[in-house]
């Protein structure tokens, strides 16, 4: 049983009320935060207010909603009306929003309850969380190792058991990445399959909400939540092929599961260990291995960081200290106020990627780089689609390596790069992708795998998934924090 569903068992039951279940969360994000840094806003009387809803429910004898009554949290980039969101940076200090994003008005409409908003790299740029305005989150496993990013707030808060589930974003991994590191499961969806409607923007093109959880089964009920269609968003579609919670328990006997040659070079030893032992496990469940060659995954990287750079240049043009955010006190001009507010706003990881962003796009080099990387998206995309024709699911590791100390991506920001060497094809091709763990080094530290899928193959990763998890408990381990259920 998922924590969800073992929170609703508890509060339907009597065991607890909702009121007293979210104050134990509030207790134990007090108690923890200090070293965790998970959040970087707590709204207890929000939190407090839907519970109190949800325990005049439950006494009507009504049925719960399947987040109803659940205590969660989301990333500090997903727009809250009236609540802080900053994305960790400086330039948007005491920004408050003055509408709901689209998975917070679903998740607001279920009761689902608000214990408030996580730690991030500033503005979902970096791959540790230690861009961040307010200082990175720590890992639960060991504090003093980064809890990955950009997420990581959420991924800490979930791992640390200070919120049931949490809402990231996923532009080149920032889902599953902290999920591998934390030791629970990320889902990044199908583009499109969940609303973007609210979230403050990083690349538009390759952004994506999703789920982070405790359990398989969270993820799915989390997913079948979120994933509708919303006419505010261009590119949404929703949910395309109904419940993937329902799907959970489907054989998968006579499944093709493909892994590419290329998904495990430069991969640590211990973390491609632990994945050929999981595909090993599939195989006694009576899934087929297929070993293949994907060579356009050569190209994921610097595809990614031109395109992802070059979206982010024009996406935070906005931020001016006219219209909202940061402004600099002092300046001779409206040109002058501009530059120095961007400046003193704005972190070094960011100033760096609107550089990069800019240069891609200027004039000379446009089709040099920003041109050619669009072209070679398209080549990603259709080895993708090949390889699709001849396996279901692909398994990969998610990271290349466990979480690395603190203060190691600052000392050697090219190692923190590559971190996603394993992550942005799927951004760039805009498949549906989930981490789960499945295995430790020798320090304890968790290791994750993702199961890739086609376009809008939710429910068959996440069967693949579950079906391990099943198979491999051990490997879902708790951490010392938080309330334990």
């Amino acid at each position: 049983m998922g924590q969800i569903a073992k929170i609703q068992e508890m509060l339907t039951s009597g065991k607890i009320s909702c009121v007293e279940l979210t104050k134990k969360y509030l207790k134990a994000i007090e108690d923890s935060n200090k070293e965790l840094n998970a959040y970087v806003t707590v709204t207890p009387d929000t939190a407090l207010e839907t519970a109190k809803k949800v325990d005049e429910k439950i006494a009507r004898g009504e049925k719960l909603l399947p987040l109803e009554g659940v205590p969660m949290t989301l990333k500090d980039n997903i727009s809250t009306k009236g609540i802080e969101t900053t994305c960790c940076s400086k330039i948007l200090g005491g920004y408050k929003p003055i509408y709901d994003a689209k998975v917070w008005e679903v998740l607001k409409n279920q009761n689902a309850v608000l214990l408030g908003k996580t730690n991030m790299d500033e503005f979902a740029m970096g791959s540790s969380c230690e861009t961040s305005c307010f200082g990175g989150a720590t890992n639960p496993f060991n504090t003093d190792h980064v809890s990955g990013g950009s997420s990581g707030g959420v991924a800490s808060a979930v791992s640390g058991d200070i919120a049931a589930f949490g809402l990231g974003s996923d532009t080149g991994g920032s889902i599953r990445q902290p999920a591998s590191f934390c030791g629970i499961v990320g889902l990044k969806p199908t583009y499109g399959a969940v609303s973007r409607y609210g979230l403050i923007a990083y690349a538009s093109s390759l952004d994506q909400i999703g789920p982070i959880t405790k359990t398989v089964e969270d993820a799915a009920l989390v997913y079948d939540s979120i994933s509708v269609y919303d006419e505010n968003d261009s590119t949404s579609q929703g949910n395309k092929n109904g419940s993937t919670f329902d799907s959970l328990d489907n054989d998968i006997k006579g499944m093709k599961i493909g892994i590419a040659r290329e998904y495990l070079d430069g991969v640590r030893d211990d973390v491609k260990e632990c994945v050929l032992e999981a595909a090993e496990k599939y195989k006694e469940m009576g899934a087929e291995i297929v070993y293949f060659d994907l060579p356009a995954l050569k190209f994921a990287l610097p595809v990614y960081y031109i395109l992802a750079c070059a979206e982010a240049s024009s996406n935070l043009g906005r931020y001016d200290g006219i219209r909202f955010g940061y402004k600099t006190e002092h300046y001779n001009s409206i040109h002058d106020m501009i530059c120095k507010t961007r400046s003193e706003g704005f972190g070094d990881e960011v100033k760096k990627r609107i550089l990069l962003g800019t240069y891609v796009l200027s004039a000379g080099y446009y089709d040099a780089y920003y041109k050619k990387a669009q072209n070679l998206r398209g080549t990603i995309i259709k080895a993708f689609d090949d390889a699709f024709k001849n396996v279901d699911v692909i398994l990969a590791p998610t990271v290349p390596m466990t979480a690395f100390k603190m203060g190691q991506a600052t000392s050697d920001p090219i190692e923190t790069y590559l971190t996603d060497i394993c992550t942005v094809p799927i951004n760039i091709a805009g498949l549906p992708s989930v981490s789960v763990p499945c295995g430790f080094n020798k320090k304890g530290m968790p290791i994750g795998m993702q199961i890739i899928g086609d376009k809008f193959k939710e429910g068959q990763i996440l069967n693949a998934a579950y079906k391990y998890q099943q198979a491999c408990p051990e490997k879902f381990k708790d951490t010392k924090w938080g309330v334990k259920l």
